[in-house]
């Protein structure tokens, strides 16, 4: 049993999936399904289930992923060690953000953190706050950046900065308001592109409305999309309007590609979260990334 192997099924359990797990560890899937053959002969016992409804540990593969959790956590706590010693730390973080975050908010922070930890790398994924909240409490990941709370007993949360949803429109385009505030009524006028079910974006849109007895099947959606910058460059093609973070449209407002317009009635007004595990340790990477954090946004 060496360290690779243990690394190995960690990932696989994470993404269930061999051919993810590969890609993330820069191994082929061959190599993967080699090391965890490996472990369970050497271990003498079925580390995983592959069956057709998909990638599962077994009994035994579960007692051993703690093992190798804990293991991998050790490896992180001595390299870190070793790095504060000879003045030069290194390591990988791994940060998942939902799009708005990810986007405006996080390569803000990673250039801040790079200036006092120029060695450290990362990883970049962007998910559905919903689906981030959904990993930190399968134990997949450590924190997330999100637009929305979801109550757990195994999450809490770090409030960082607030943010408001507003319609745009391209920036010719003639619509109908009233010293830039647009009412509902008009927007169902309009040919609406939505975000798609899962984003932080429409739960807010969703919820105001429902405040309102106001159904989305109202309005004329003619379009999902899965990021911000898709409905943007929709939007300015022509296609229809949107409701979109005011942080992600602060450069076409100010080279006259959009116009944008608060909504009657509707709050939508949200606070951006580092939520995070209550349930497992960080490595001494993660918690000095997260007290970064911390600082700031509290400047």
């Amino acid at each position: 049993m060496d360290f690779k192997q243990l690394e190995t099924l960690v990932y696989v359990a994470k993404y269930k999936s061999f051919s993810k797990a590969a890609k993330e560890l820069f191994l082929t899937q061959p190599t993967v399904s080699n090391h965890i053959q490996n472990l369970e002969n050497e271990l003498g016992t079925v580390l995983i289930n592959r069956n057709n409804k998909g990638i599962s540990l077994t009994k035994s593969g579960k007692i051993l992923y703690d093992y190798a959790l804990e293991i991998m956590s050790i490896k992180q706590k001595a390299l870190y060690s070793l790095g504060e010693y000879s003045g030069k730390i290194e390591g990988v973080i791994e940060i998942s953000s939902s799009s708005i975050p990810s986007s405006y908010i996080v390569p803000e922070i990673l250039k801040s953190f790079s200036c006092d930890f120029p060695y450290v790398k990362y990883i970049l994924n962007q998910c559905d706050s919903h689906d981030i909240i959904e990993s930190i409490i399968q134990n997949n990941i450590n924190f997330g950046f999100v637009g929305g709370k979801v109550q757990s007993c195994q999450i809490d949360y770090i409030d960082l900065i607030g943010d408001e949803l507003v319609l745009i429109a391209p920036y010719n385009y003639k619509i109908n308001h009233q010293n830039g505030y647009i009412n509902i009524e008009d927007i169902k006028k309009e040919k609406l592109i939505m975000r798609k079910e899962g984003s932080s974006t429409r739960n807010l849109i969703v919820s105001q409305l429902d405040k309102h007895n106001i159904s989305l099947d109202s309005f004329n959606i003619i379009a999902h999309a899965e990021n911000s910058e898709t409905v943007k460059k929709m939007v300015m093609h022509g296609l229809g309007v949107s409701i979109i973070s005011n942080k992600a449209i602060i450069d076409e407002i100010n080279f006259n590609l959009l116009k944008s317009y608060k909504i009657k009635d509707l709050n939508l007004k949200r606070r951006f979260y580092l939520a995070y595990t209550k349930t497992k340790p960080f490595t001494p990477l993660e918690k000095k990334f997260i007290d970064h954090v911390i600082d700031f946004f509290s400047l």
